[in-house]
């Protein structure tokens, strides 16, 4: 029981540190969950709950009963989701009021710090699979990259927030948060509605919120089912294809850049600056280890191997 309790426990602080990192603009919480060993058990876990609501609406109406839509929802892991889900929503409520504005205020020193972390991070997707790359895999990571490197590089627009709008950027912006590499708070201020965002939290204007929640259900369930099939049916060129977005992605936490995102050689504080690089890579080098440690011991003290063990590839993606 203390172990079930516990497992809990690392869940919230998992989502915490999801939510917290979505609050930042050029953080992904897609990321963040890769760092943390539960990306793919959210993702499969939420194509499920999509499928399962779908078969409920598509069968009660016409007499066929729950049977298909309670099948996939046993398939989800129900005490992840709503554990990682309570420590996002209350992580990001007060990120909201703490980190952002810190954010803003030291963004060099800020942006190193996630620039080391994202870094560090590439490490995840790059080995996830379990198969060497290829040469046409380091050319489609570069080809991806590319784009994702033009893309943070976007100027920042001004987008009015009426009720389409908010929707629709919404759900754009969970479509980054899900894709590791891409940032929803970066999405939002790209298109102008970051502050209105971060306003509306604070402020609790549920109507905003409401809206808000709508269109990041609408861009989530269509975005989750996408990236679980490719998932279950191309898992390799995926992870692939989600390196090369985290390491094209980098650009939006150059250091230096201005408001415009131009960005600009070292200057200032640079030795602090590399520090809080380094500092970055460190802590996510530091999870990495104690996760594989974890893991080794647990896989010693158990049953060995045999036709109940999972791949190690899996393995990092369970809870």
């Amino acid at each position: 029981m203390a172990k079930s309790i516990g497992t809990h426990l690392f869940n919230v602080v998992r989502g915490g540190l999801i939510g917290t990192a979505e609050v930042v603009p050029g953080v992904s919480g897609g990321t963040v969950a890769l760092i943390v060993g539960v990306y793919e058990t959210l993702i499969t876990s939420a194509g499920h709950v999509l499928s399962g609501l779908r078969a409920a609406v598509s069968d009660l109406p016409r007499g066929r009963g729950a049977g298909r839509a309670a099948a996939e929802f046993r398939q989800a892991d129900w005490a992840a989701i709503g554990a990682v889900l309570v420590g996002m929503v209350a992580a990001a409520l007060l990120a909201a009021k703490i980190i952002a504005p810190l954010v803003e205020s030291e963004q060099q020193r800020s942006y190193a710090l996630f620039f080391g972390l994202v870094l560090a991070s590439l490490w995840v997707p790059y080995t996830a699979a379990g198969q060497r790359w290829k040469a046409w895999h380091y050319l489609l990571a570069a080809a991806v990259g590319a784009v994702a490197f033009v893309v943070t590089g976007l100027p920042p627009a001004h987008v009015e927030p009426s009720a389409p709008a908010v929707i629709a950027a919404a759900a754009v912006a969970v479509s980054a948060l899900i894709m590791p590499g891409m940032s929803g708070s970066f999405i939002l201020l790209t298109l102008g509605l970051y502050t209105p965002t971060m306003d509306a939290l604070n402020n609790r204007d549920f109507g905003y919120i409401g809206t808000f929640v709508l269109g990041a259900f609408i861009g989530g369930a269509l975005f989750v089912k996408l990236l679980q099939w490719l998932l279950e049916h191309h898992r390799m060129v995926t992870l692939v294809a989600l390196t090369g977005v985290m390491a094209g992605s980098l650009r939006a936490l150059w250091p230096w850049q201005d408001e415009e995102r131009t960005l600009y050689a070292p200057s200032g504080d640079v030795p602090f600056t590399l520090a809080m690089v380094a500092v970055g890579f460190a802590v996510v080098v530091a999870v990495l280890l104690i996760e594989h440690l974890v893991k080794g011991g647990g896989r010693k003290s158990g049953s060995g191997g045999g036709r109940h063990a999972r791949p190690a590839v899996r393995e990092s993606a369970r809870l």
